[in-house]
């Protein structure tokens, strides 16, 4: 039987990009290019987000691709947001039908790819987020059609800052991170207890702190119980450019979220006492029932 260490690091394992999935992403950005440069004058596009800072946990899906227009798309930045929106859209929808979703900031298009039981995908991407943006200095702006106004934002800042997260912490933070956003993927919550899952990588910068103690169990627990203790508060752009990441909760979801984060601790609790108990089959369904299928039994 697996100890739960072992339980652990083979979960981060099935949590991580690997080629095919890579090489799979990167076919679907050459192909949303290809289509969307016979509609806009696009300087470059690439993979970003989490995808990019190696926080995306599976199934995978909504991997973020920015696509930054050329100076003669200039007129676009002088008008609302949702008109570059709704025009990439109405693009999109020519290509991909009612698989092409108008978002806040993106347009999402959705490949007709499910996740079996066990979350996999046969290394195929479900969906990506076509971002508009332009070159502002060494940033971007980008659509933010519920705030009305282009935003600033910085995704090689955003990488750094985890990159630095991860490394102060053995090397172990961005498989906690990964860990916590498959939770909060969870169907069994419903909607997503923290939304956006990138507040989940913004609030471990500081709620993991004190350096990587050993132990995974003891670690996620912590985790969760400084998630819940702190989703009230301010949580600011990493880069220093957009809103708070944090302003994408209300009141009533926050709660919901500490609520859901507090049970989920209370959970590793009782997982934790059956490996002290002598219980490890029983701590191991347990840790399966609080992440879902990618945790294994065996």
């Amino acid at each position: 039987m697996l100890t739960i260490d072992e339980a652990f690091r083979k979960f981060k394992s099935r949590l991580e990009l690997n080629d095919r999935e890579q090489a799979n992403a990167s076919a679907r950005q050459k192909e949303v290019r290809d289509y969307l440069d016979t509609k806009f004058k696009i300087d470059r596009s690439f993979l970003t987000g989490s995808y990019a800072r190696w926080t995306k946990t599976k199934p995978l899906k909504d991997v973020d691709i920015f696509f930054v227009l050329k100076s003669s798309e200039d007129h676009y930045r002088s008008k609302a947001p949702s008109v570059v929106l709704t025009d990439f859209h109405n693009a999109l929808v020519e290509k991909y039908g009612d698989k092409a979703r108008k978002q806040n900031r993106s347009i999402n298009v959705d490949f007709g790819v499910k996740a079996d039981a066990e979350d996999n995908t046969d290394y195929r991407v479900i969906s990506v987020d076509v971002v508009p943006a332009f070159d502002k200095d060494d940033d971007f702006e980008i659509p933010d059609n519920e705030l009305g106004k282009w935003i600033g934002t910085n995704p090689q800042t955003h990488a750094a800052e985890a990159t630095a997260a991860h490394q102060a912490y053995s090397n172990e933070w961005k498989g906690l991170v990964r860990m916590v956003k498959y939770w909060n993927n969870n169907p069994k919550h419903g909607e997503k207890p923290v939304k956006p899952s990138f507040l989940i990588e913004v609030m471990a910068m500081q709620c993991l702190y004190g350096g990587w103690g050993g132990s995974f169990d003891r670690e996620i627990q912590g985790f969760f119980a400084t998630l819940a203790a702190r989703i009230f508060d301010e949580w600011p752009d990493p880069a220093g450019l957009g809103p708070p990441i944090s302003n994408g909760m209300d009141t009533a979801r926050k709660t919901r979220a500490r609520d859901l984060l507090l049970a989920a601790e209370r959970e590793a609790t009782l997982a934790i006492d059956h490996v002290r108990r002598g219980r490890n089959g029983q701590a191991l369904r347990a840790w399966r029932e609080l992440f879902g299928p990618k945790f294994p039994l065996s």
